[in-house]
C-alpha cells in the first residue's frame, strides 16, 4: 500500500510539474479591453482576463505567476494574477503609457510614457514608481533593456531617433538618428547591437552599442515596427504593418532571408524561450499569428479579443 502511494504521489507531483512548466503566451487586446491566455503547446486561448480600458504594453515575470499591462486610458499599470485571472493591483503611471518591458532580472520595470514624454522605472517588489526620466524624442512608445541592465533604448513616435538612457545616471546620454518614427527594439543576446523598427522609413536601423553609433541600416517592408530577437541571436524579426508580413534578418549578413505573410497590421511579437515558435500580434486580423522559426512559416492563426497591440511570454 506505501508503495502504491508512493507512485500515485509521484505521478501527482510529475503532473503538477508539467503543469507548472506549461509555457503560456498573453496578447493584450486593446479593443476588447482584456487579456487572452494562449497555451503555446495546442495554440489556444484558454483564458481571458479582464482589464477594461486600453491595455497596450505587456510583459510577463520570470516565474509567470504576474502579466503587467499598460492601461493606457486609465494611465496606469495593471498587476494580473496569473493563477486567479484577476487584477491584484493597480499602479498610477502617467498620461498615456505604452510599452513596458521588465529589466533582465526581473527587479524592474520600465513604461514608455507618451503624453509626458518620459520613462518611468518601476520597482516589481513594492509595484513603486521609483524613477521618472525624461525623454528628447516626443510620445515615447518602448522603452527595452540592454541583456546586462546598463542601459535602456527608447524610441518614440514623434522622433527621428533613438534616446540612449544610462541606468546608472538615470538621465538620456545620447540620441542617435535613424530615421523618422523609430518603434519597436530588440538587442542581440551578448548585447552587442540593437535593432530598430523605422516606421516611416520603411527600415531596420542597426545600433552597435559598444561605440553607440548607427553601424547600417537594413530596407524592409512598409511600417516596419516590432521586433524581436530569436534567442541563438542569429535571426531578428521585424514586423511590417503595411505588407502584413514580418521579415526574418540573418543577423551575420544583416540581409532579409525571408518574408513570411501573417495578417493585417502585424505589431508587436514573442517568442517562445526555446525559439521555436514566434507569436505575433496582428491587430487587424483580430488574431495572433504563429510562425514556426525552423520552417519559416505561419502555422496557426489564434482568434483572440480585437485589436491585439503586444505579446508576452514568460
Amino acid at each position: 500500500m506505501r508503495r502504491l502511494l508512493g507512485c500515485v504521489l509521484s505521478i501527482v507531483a510529475l503532473g503538477a510539474a508539467s503543469a507548472m512548466a506549461q509555457e503560456m503566451a498573453f496578447s493584450s487586446d486593446e479593443g476588447s479591453g482584456r487579456v487572452s491566455q494562449i497555451d503555446t503547446a495546442t495554440d489556444k486561448v484558454v483564458a481571458t482576463i479582464e482589464t477594461g480600458g486600453k491595455p497596450r504594453g505587456i510583459a510577463a515575470s520570470h516565474d509567470g505567476k504576474h502579466v503587467y499591462v499598460s492601461d493606457q486610458t486609465a494611465n496606469g499599470l495593471a498587476v494580473i494574477d496569473v493563477a486567479s485571472h484577476r487584477i491584484d493591483q493597480r499602479v498610477p503611471l502617467g498620461k498615456s503609457p505604452e510599452g513596458i518591458y521588465l529589466s533582465p532580472d526581473g527587479r524592474m520595470l520600465t513604461a514608455a510614457i507618451e503624453e509626458n514624454n518620459q520613462v518611468a522605472i518601476v520597482d516589481t517588489s513594492t509595484l513603486a514608481v521609483v524613477k521618472r526620466i525624461a525623454t528628447k524624442g516626443k510620445n515615447p512608445e518602448h522603452a527595452v533593456w540592454s541583456p546586462d541592465g546598463k542601459w535602456i533604448y527608447a524610441s518614440a513616435e514623434e522622433a527621428d531617433s533613438v534616446d540612449i538612457i544610462d541606468v546608472a545616471r538615470g538621465e538620456v546620454v545620447k540620441s542617435i538618428v535613424v530615421g523618422n518614427r523609430p518603434r519597436g527594439i530588440g538587442f542581440l543576446p551578448d548585447g552587442s547591437r540593437a535593432y530598430v523598427g523605422v516606421e516611416q522609413a520603411n527600415l531596420i536601423a542597426v545600433i552597435d552599442v559598444a561605440s553607440q553609433s548607427l553601424v547600417t541600416t537594413i530596407k524592409a517592408g512598409v511600417r516596419s515596427n516590432g521586433v524581436a530577437v530569436h534567442p541563438d541571436g542569429k535571426h531578428v524579426y521585424v514586423s511590417s504593418g503595411g505588407d502584413g508580413t514580418v521579415q526574418v534578418i540573418d543577423t551575420a549578413t544583416n540581409t532579409i532571408t525571408k518574408v513570411i505573410p501573417v495578417g493585417k497590421r502585424p505589431w508587436n511579437m514573442a517568442l517562445t524561450r526555446d525559439g521555436r515558435k514566434l507569436y505575433v500580434a496582428c491587430g487587424r486580423s483580430n488574431a495572433i499569428a504563429v510562425i514556426d522559426t525552423q520552417s519559416n512559416t505561419k502555422i496557426a492563426d489564434i482568434p483572440v479579443g480585437q485589436l491585439p497591440w503586444g505579446v508576452a511570454i514568460p
